[in-house]
């Protein structure tokens, strides 16, 4: 069984200075890392980082499309070009930036792309966006408590996981730093460890049902 322990306090991403990550950001932008596999993307995933990027009046949504998911076996894992280009259908609008940095990076885990990331822009107010989905699963990530202490989070209600995941460990082991719902405008402007709830309309795709559906089989035509 897999479990989840504390990152290497230096990344094995080396100078992220000496790479081109394909955006640039200017310091004291408000900009959202939005991470996953997006296998496939679908609108539950533009719901999110829609919602995020106009309740925290975000600069910019940078959808971070991971390599591999260490938790999700390989086997299921679409190409990232793949992914890329499903993702890019999704991220609608000029503030939304469809990336394969974590690649670029050579970093397999968030707590990793984020210290990069911070070192890379110096001054720019990152926050980290995931679903209620990601929350009720979040203690399991590598370095999950440090990602806590790194940059603010913002969650996002989904289907079926919201109220569950308010009482996850992650949430119940940080209640202490949650700010109200009112207060999220600012969540990019607060230290962390500092996180917020959104809640909102549902989006029920999800990416397992879609997998699924793709896998069954064409009924005959007659």
């Amino acid at each position: 069984m897999w479990f989840a322990g504390p990152a290497r306090r230096i990344p094995p991403a080396g100078r992220p200075k000496a790479l081109r990550l394909g955006f640039d950001l200017a310091p004291g932008m408000r900009v959202g890392l939005f991470g996953g596999s997006f296998n496939p993307a679908h609108e539950g995933h533009a719901h999110v980082a829609e919602t995020a990027r106009r309740r925290l009046d975000l600069d910019r949504v940078i959808w971070l499309v991971s390599p591999q998911n260490p938790l999700k076996p390989t086997h299921e894992t679409a190409d990232l070009a793949d992914r890329m280009a499903g993702a890019r259908a999704f991220a609608d609008g000029p503030d939304m930036i469809v990336s394969d940095a974590e690649t670029r990076l050579g970093s397999q885990y968030t707590i990793d792309t984020v210290r990069a990331l911070k070192a890379r822009f110096p001054g720019v107010k990152f926050v980290w966006i995931m679903g209620a989905d990601s929350l009720a699963t979040f203690h399991r990530w590598r370095g999950w408590t440090q990602i806590m202490r790194e940059v603010p989070v913002a969650v996002v209600s989904r289907p079926w996981i919201s109220l569950k995941s308010r009482f996850a460990p992650a949430a119940v082991r940080f209640r202490a730093f949650r700010l109200p719902a009112h207060r999220a405008m600012g969540l990019p402007d607060v230290r962390p460890p500092a996180w917020v709830f959104l809640f909102g309309r549902f989006n029920f795709q999800s990416s397992t049902a879609l997998r699924a559906r793709q896998r069954r089989p064409a009924e005959p035509k007659g």
